[in-house]
């Protein structure tokens, strides 16, 4: 059987858990002059992923550990 390949897109949005997968919030890349101080503080550091997109992540990331 062949090995299994990581998706690498994937790979670059998304970190293994011990409990699950984290991704980076959205809305934090550009046009940050009209965004609150508040609003652009909220969206630091990382999220959960929602239960239903798991088992895609699973599969796209078979032995990513980091």
């Amino acid at each position: 059987m062949p090995k299994l390949k990581t998706n690498r897109g994937a790979a670059k949005r998304f970190r293994r858990t011990a409990s699950g997968f984290k991704h980076r919030k959205t809305n934090r890349n550009h046009i940050l002059t009209k965004k609150g101080t508040k609003r652009k503080r909220q969206l630091r550091g990382f999220q959960d992923v929602a239960a239903a997109d798991v088992p895609g992540l699973r599969r796209m990331l078979p032995t990513k550990a980091r």
